[in-house]
């Protein structure tokens, strides 16, 4: 089985979007009259990290799962990539592709770049998911982890490495889809472009970068949007008791939290993120 087998039965488009300077890789899918969902991935990730999602979502929604600008097979800057630089980029997509507002959906950096945006741009954000969220904390071992795994599966020819780098994001192995999405994040990160610019996309995995774009408590009070947070128990990149401060924080957020559940809840608990994220987003639309 393909991961791409999730995408059979609707209609999808493979686009490359003009975005200012640089284009944009893009899975679209869904009526095109439809709310804009837009779905962000997390730190050296790729769309592909939402295919089992874009299928429940476009039975209604305009749904837009992105590489990040500098990720996957977008174009790519040659400097740091923080965080007013991603919701820059954002910005820029929604207006290529006509979207006024969006539900923005950010699975860890995707869903600091989403917080950002609906606290500097309320107009443009319907409402906000944010699944094992980053960004609020400085937590050096964390950090150092990310960049020698991410280092590793990049620039070593062993596979393994970018294995081990997905493994990280899982509580439970899915040997026949982890492998696939292994073989996809290994050819993205062996690519000459991704490796040199691999020392901008860990740029916030360093100290000082990462203090001054921090997601403070006072920032995410301004966030005005409705606000979902999931997140999964075994996360090993941040624990419960994160999440719980990330909803106190944001007025009037909800946590659900997945039993036996990594740093991807909505690829490995897809049968329970796929309809809670729906009926968010039926209330979020009716709000």
């Amino acid at each position: 089985m393909s991961i791409w087998n999730e995408l059979s039965g609707i209609d999808y488009r493979h686009a490359y979007v003009e975005t200012g300077d640089f284009k944009t890789r893009a899975l679209q899918a869904g009526p095109e009259d439809g709310e804009h969902v837009v779905f962000l991935h997390g730190t050296t990730g790729h769309l592909e990290a939402f295919v089992r999602n874009i299928p429940a979502h476009a039975e209604r929604y305009r749904c837009h799962s992105i590489d990040m600008l500098g990720h996957g097979y977008t174009g790519k800057p040659d400097r740091p990539a923080e965080i007013p630089l991603y919701v820059e980029h954002l910005m820029a997509y929604l207006d290529a592709v006509g979207a006024e507002r969006a539900h923005l959906v950010g699975e860890s950096l995707g869903g600091w770049v989403g917080s950002w945006a609906a606290s500097e741009h309320p107009d443009r954000v319907a409402s906000l998911q944010l699944l094992c969220m980053g960004g609020t904390k400085i937590n050096p071992a964390i950090m150092e982890r990310l960049k020698t795994s991410t280092s590793d599966a990049a620039l070593k020819d062993d596979i393994a490495f970018t294995r081990e780098r997905l493994r990280l994001l899982w509580a439970h192995w899915d040997e026949e889809l982890g492998e696939e999405l292994t073989q996809i994040r290994y050819d993205i990160y062996h690519h000459p472009d991704f490796q040199r610019n691999l020392h901008n996309l860990l740029a916030l995995q360093e100290p000082e970068a990462r203090e001054r774009n921090l997601l403070r408590p006072d920032r995410m009070g301004r966030i005005k949007a409705p606000t979902l947070v999931v997140w999964g128990n075994k996360n090993p990149l941040g624990d419960v008791p994160e999440a719980e401060a990330i909803a106190a924080a944001i007025p009037g957020a909800r946590l659900e939290v997945f039993n036996e559940c990594g740093h991807w809840p909505q690829h490995e608990k897809a049968d329970l993120y796929n309809p809670l994220s729906l009926e968010f987003l039926a209330a979020s639309s009716a709000t």
